[in-house]
């Protein structure tokens, strides 16, 4: 389906070309799903959820907020560089139901970094901010990289680069050696 929205596009899509795409009868698509919307939304659903599995494993690895981050936008850009569905793909093509469905699925990543981000500035790595106004900035920082057609070299540097402009936008101290430290209690304030 990936494949598809990328070559096609949402409109250009049809259950036929998905059955074709997935070797099943052009019929047998409308046994599971009535529309392109269902299936784009179980879809969805369903790489999320793997999604979420790996970023959660990833996350379990590493204790403090910075590591975390760091984490959380290498996971979130080797993902949009191999299987992520491009918000363009279906901007403004869903049903109202279909848009709220769709953003129920991808919430619990929002919550993650919110947790990362609110963990960060409570243990003083990242300055004191409005942390509701910080996930959607970080988010637009991360998914506003096309890494999709990026070299292993060039897809690690725009990893290196993301992260450490994130971080310097969250107001982290990163020494040379890499380690983050904690800002004094009235910078963190």
């Amino acid at each position: 389906m990936t494949r598809l929205l990328g070559e096609r596009g949402y409109d250009a899509m049809t259950l036929a070309d998905i059955a074709t795409t997935a070797g099943l009868a052009r019929t047998a698509m409308y046994n599971y799903y009535p529309d392109k919307e269902s299936l784009l939304i179980a879809f969805t659903a369903h790489e999320t959820a793997s999604y979420l599995e790996r970023l959660d494993a990833e996350l379990d690895t590493v204790s403090t907020p910075i590591d975390r981050l760091r984490v959380f936008i290498r996971i979130q850009l080797d993902h949009l560089a191999t299987r992520h569905i491009g918000a363009g793909s279906v901007a403004g093509v869903l049903s109202e139901d279909g848009e709220r469905r769709m953003a129920e699925h991808i919430a619990p990543l929002a919550d993650r970094l919110r947790a990362i981000i609110r963990a960060g500035v409570e243990q003083r790595y990242l300055a004191a901010e409005d942390v509701d106004l910080l996930v959607p900035l970080v988010t637009a920082t991360i998914a506003g990289r096309s890494t999709a057609d990026l070299t292993a070299d060039r897809l690690e540097h725009a990893i290196d680069a993301t992260t450490s402009y994130v971080l310097r936008g969250l107001g982290a101290r990163v020494g040379k050696d890499g380690k983050a430290r904690r800002l004094p209690a009235s910078a963190a304030d």
